[in-house]
């Protein structure tokens, strides 16, 4: 099974600084529902790991929630794709739990439902903690430049600074260009080796 952990605010959809607390305030990131349908399309399965602290600190609910993830899957269908499931964390920082992001218990929790070893999977985040999470479970980091890490949100020197402490990060400009990459990746490790049947 080829699986992709994707971030949802900032990553899917466009981060909000006051919280995403609403269907009517969730709206996609230009591009990156047809970049999740591209990955289908390939063979990839996909799944969301997000901090959703605004349950915790009353701004919504779990219906809300809900909504907005329907919104989600409902528009993510008329392209063609799909999400296989979204974990979340509802808890505050002040909660103190095992699956807020940057701890690695969401991805524990990936790795559990679907039984696999999450070294080398993927995971694309817009924030430090998303890449910290996903390294310590043994994911291959990926930073896109949207949401939080957007150049008019992050300059170069606080993108340097993130890339240190987390190294080997990919840096894409948005999930499409990652889906690009990760494609490309892929065809390329299919292709048969030199003198075994290639065109020449």
């Amino acid at each position: 099974m080829k699986l992709v952990i994707l971030d949802r605010d900032g990553t899917v959809n466009e981060d909000r600084d006051d919280y995403v607390k609403s269907p009517e305030e969730w709206e996609p990131i230009p591009g990156a529902l047809e970049a999740i349908a591209r990955l289908n399309h390939n063979g990839w399965h996909t799944v969301v790991a997000t901090n959703q602290s605004g349950i915790g600190r009353g701004l919504f609910d779990m219906s809300a929630l809900n909504a907005m993830h329907l919104k989600m899957h409902q528009m993510l269908a008329v392209h063609g794709g799909r999400i296989d499931a979204v974990f979340f964390c509802p808890h505050s920082a002040e909660d103190c739990c095992a699956c807020r992001k940057p701890l690695p218990g969401l991805f524990h929790q990936i790795g559990e439902r679907f039984a696999l070893d999450l070294r080398e999977v993927p995971v694309v985040g817009d924030t430090l903690r998303d890449l910290q999470a996903g390294v310590a479970a043994g994911c291959e980091p990926h930073l896109v430049r949207s949401g939080k890490a957007a150049p008019e949100r992050m300059d170069d020197t606080q993108l340097a600074a993130l890339l240190a402490q987390v190294p080997e990060t990919h840096v894409h400009a948005d999930l499409d260009a990652f889906v690009d990459w990760l494609i490309a990746r892929d065809r390329a490790a299919q292709r048969l080796p030199s003198g075994r049947g290639e065109a020449r």
